[in-house]
């Protein structure tokens, strides 16, 4: 998936400050019916049921309509985490500590509250895009999935040896 440079959708921005467009199944559901079907495989459950459109779409996964997070922030009437007095409540940290496709999310909701999320999801998309051929890829992807340039992205770049173990580990 090549950068957006149409206007950021906050639908992409999820409260506790993930990138939606580089989310395994948001590509899934963008471009590849069959990793989609491969995907919700391994859940037992049907790619229909895996479609994601971003954390904020009507189309998400059945774990994220359970989003502690979301659900929160819609009681608060927040639309990101860092805009709440508890922030970074327990449940936040645990969700953070859990995989390595978090392990950003501190930086990313300061940078949402500094700079606002149309600003941060401009410059995310460049974090998570392949310095070679500019497709977008995942935390997940260790090679550009267009292009095979090793690392895909800044992301992976960065956080490359947690991915790794985490894979190694639940692959």
């Amino acid at each position: 998936m090549k950068p957006s440079s149409q206007e950021p959708d906050k639908k992409l921005a999820a409260v506790c400050g993930l990138f939606c467009e580089a989310c395994s199944w948001f590509i899934a559901t963008a471009e590849d019916p069959e990793r989609l079907q491969r995907m919700a495989s391994r859940f037992q459950l049907s790619a229909a049921e895996c479609r994601c459109t971003g954390c904020r779409s009507d189309q998400r996964l059945p774990y994220c309509w359970q989003c502690r997070m979301a659900a929160c922030a819609a009681e608060r009437g927040l639309d990101f985490c860092s805009q709440c007095a508890a922030f970074p409540c327990d449940a936040l940290q645990r969700f953070q500590a859990a995989m390595p496709h978090r392990l950003e999310l501190w930086g990313n909701l300061a940078r949402i509250k500094t700079f606002g999320y149309r600003h941060w999801l401009l410059e995310i998309r460049e974090h998570y895009a392949c310095p070679g051929c500019g497709t977008l890829n995942s935390a997940y992807d260790l090679r550009c999935q267009s292009c095979g340039a090793e690392p895909s992205c800044g992301y992976v770049a960065q956080h490359r040896q947690a991915i790794e173990e985490y894979l190694k580990n639940h692959g």
